[in-house]
């Protein structure tokens, strides 16, 4: 009964958006923008147009950024295919890109992010992506597939975060909005400066009540961000980043208690305490600075340098135990490019490496109702781990591309427990693996390029995983080892009004390493054999016209299909066998669809819609989350107040059905605690001023 109620609201959102087709519409923003496929992207340092990169890259841009309410990147990232982002309450974000959250209780894990060109991932494999708010981000790449021929160890792609636009300008922008559940978020930002010395300030603060009773959250962001021009060959960059984040962690409930109260915290359970009692909560800091230096040798060939230093304290009261982690790390990537045109081919050699290492600390005490009781296990830990990399790329006549791609790379981790007396240190290396990439892409007929790979991934386990919330030291996890086929289309129509991308894949993953819990629900994880994981990917982007003189000035729609088929091939868990199950945490489809307008008078409209399928919870797969459908809609004004000053006012509402569903689930969870309620409808509010 659910599913066909499910795919009833499905067939009317649907046909309520071809109905609106004559009356609403949208390039990608209230301004104009570029087709999807005339976008330069920096994927792989090629720095080419989307639809000639032989890669399967999304790109997200600050028009679909800015869709949604100014507060997370997490709905335009979900509208795109192939990406999987979730919050299991607000701040506490997961990811995965074409694959399953198993390596992923909490945090980002084996998506390698990059920010401003600086590793944001940290040495030890984890990125707190939430130190960054929205008003980071600019635009953002997502490399699907392992990208290790080129960003270092990993099978779950790579994401490279921009802040700043490609052309700055000196002025100032402030919001302020409002919104539901205590919804209250501003934002400022100065650009202060010349052409020869750019400085961009960013403060911006975040408050809600959450959804879920024990969710509040705040988040404070600092950023400040300089480029000078040394002369015509050389240009410095310079990066600080504070964040300072609390949040509270309501935990997932059984089915039981979902049905009585999606709404509720985790209650006591045996000699477990409650979230409320247990004040369970996540107090974060991080501090980040870098330099990148890029200096032109001459105009056939350059470097780029960044060094960067950073800090981040995590103290983390639980149901179980009471966490406090330092993390001081420190790490430096250099890339060297030379290219030369020979005749009608253009050639060009990237190489390189990076190097990142870390002087950890985590302390586990008894949880005393919020505060740190006694102290049960005192750990240092040293992870460490670079990669060489070196790629060949090749344009050659009758537009064909060819790329070649090779790194090696290592790691280790050093554990020493040092409130155990006579502790021999524990010390796990990893040892060299080659990470390959071939591709290559052609245009077959006009305005239609065909591309295929292939490529390798190793990803070695993280900090969080060698040593996972049980605080048993796992040195017996084993490396995953990933190889990835796959082909697709790229090609515009209609004299670039229409762009369409579909992507098929395969990957087969090795020695997948998947978290499990124990009987009290600490996490602990173990390799799993082979997984076959399948899918194909499409998404397609029309403008109806784009018209300066009539009402309606801009009118568009977009839409993203995922299909997967993710299977354990070889399983077995003791007496038990999982072979040819499904993954857990991975639904079999995603739809997002969209519709924009801008009219003549600066009213603009955007409509959103995605539908998620149901999710197998466990490995066995007898229990699955249910599909959903969600509706948003962004309605707003732009205003020129003068030349240089635009006025922006807007309101909105998201999950306009009331729809109850688990955004982040607890996969594998003991006693079926799986369930994470997102937020049912709610709406928001407010106002920005743009002066450039």
């Amino acid at each position: 009964m659910h599913q066909t109620n499910a795919m009833n609201k499905t067939v009317a959102c649907l046909i309520c958006l071809i109905i609106s087709l004559p009356s609403f519409a949208q390039d990608e923003t209230s301004d104009s923008s570029k087709n999807l496929s005339e976008v330069i992207v920096k994927a792989f340092e090629q720095n080419r147009e989307l639809k000639e990169t032989p890669a399967a890259i999304n790109f997200i841009a600050k028009p679909q950024l800015e869709r949604y309410n100014n507060t997370n990147i997490l709905p335009a990232l979900n509208s795109t295919p192939g990406v999987r982002m979730e919050e299991r309450s607000p701040g506490s974000y997961r990811m995965n890109i074409r694959g399953s959250t198993l390596r992923s209780p909490f945090g980002v894990r084996n998506v390698k992010i990059y920010f401003d060109q600086i590793p944001f991932t940290d040495a030890g494999g984890n990125t707190y992506l939430n130190q960054l708010s929205y008003y980071n981000f600019n635009s953002i790449e997502v490399i699907k597939g392992p990208g290790g021929s080129l960003y270092g160890a990993g099978t779950g792609g790579v994401i490279l975060i921009h802040s700043q636009p490609e052309i700055w300008k000196k002025g100032f922008d402030v919001t302020a909005l409002g919104g539901s559940y205590g919804l209250m978020n501003a934002n400022v930002q100065a650009r202060i400066g010349n052409e020869k010395f750019q400085n961009s300030l960013n403060f911006s603060h975040q408050t809600s009540d959450g959804y879920r009773h024990h969710t509040n959250m705040r988040r404070d962001i600092g950023t400040w961000q300089t480029k000078i021009a040394c002369g015509q060959k050389e240009e410095l960059k310079f990066s600080i980043l504070y964040g300072d984040m609390y949040y509270e962690t309501p935990g997932a409930l059984t089915k039981a208690e979902w049905n009585a109260n999606p709404r509720a915290a985790r209650p006591k359970a045996g000699a477990f305490p409650s979230a409320d009692s247990a004040k369970a909560a996540i107090f974060q800091k991080t501090f980040l600075g870098g330099v990148t230096n890029h200096y032109k040798f001459s105009d056939h060939f350059d470097n780029t340098t960044s060094v960067y230093g950073a800090f981040s304290e995590v103290k983390n009261p639980t149901f179980r135990n009471y966490e406090k982690r330092e993390e001081p790390q420190w790490g430096a990537r250099t890339v060297f490019k030379w290219n030369k045109q020979v005749d009608q081919s253009l050639f060009q050699v990237i190489f390189g490496g990076e190097v990142q290492s870390g002087n950890f600390n985590t302390k586990t005490y008894t949880n005393v109702y919020g505060k740190p009781g006694l102290l049960q296990t005192n750990d240092d830990i040293r992870p460490s781990i670079y990669s060489i990399f070196a790629q060949a790329d090749a344009h050659l006549p009758k537009d064909w591309n060819i790329t070649i791609g090779l790194s090696t790379n290592q790691s280790s981790i050093k554990i020493n427990r040092i409130s155990v007396a006579n502790f021999t240190p524990v010390e796990r290396k990893f040892k060299n693996e080659l990470a390959p990439r071939f591709a290559v892409s052609k245009k077959v007929i006009e305005n239609l390029w065909l591309y295929a790979s292939a490529s390798k991934g190793f990803s070695p386990p993280s900090v969080a995983e060698v040593l996972p919330s049980t605080t048993v030291i796992s040195t017996d996890l084993q490396p995953e080892h990933g190889t990835s086929y796959e082909t697709g289309i790229k090609s515009t129509w209609l004299k670039q009004r229409l762009y369409v991308e579909v992507n098929a894949f395969y990957y087969r993953l090795e020695n997948a390493i998947v978290q499990r819990k124990d009987a009290s629900n600490a996490d602990y994880f173990t390799n799993a054999g082979s997984t076959k994981q399948r899918g194909i990917e499409s998404q397609a982007k029309y403008r109806f016209f784009e018209q300066s003189s009539s009402f309606i000035t801009t009118a568009g729609i977009w839409i993203s299909h995922t299909w997967n088929r993710f299977n354990y091939d070889e399983f077995k868990q003791s007496t038990t066998d999982y072979s040819g199950k499904q993954l857990p945490s991975v639904p079999p489809h995603t739809v997002a669809t969209g519709l924009d307008i801008v009219t003549k008078q600066g009213l603009y409209s955007n409509l959103t819609y995605f539908y998620g399928d149901r999710i197998p919870l466990n490995d066995a797969n007898t229990e699955f989350a249910s599909s959903y459908n969600l509706l948003s809609e962004r309605l707003g004004w732009k205003k020129s107040l003068s030349g240089k000053t635009l006025l922006d006012i807007f309101v909105g509402g998201e999950n306009l059905f009331d729809v109850t569903y688990s955004l982040g689930n607890d996969i594998n969870a003991a006693g079926g605690r799986y369930y994470n309620a997102a937020p049912g409808i709610n709406f928001f509010g407010g106002v920005s001023l743009h002066f450039n």
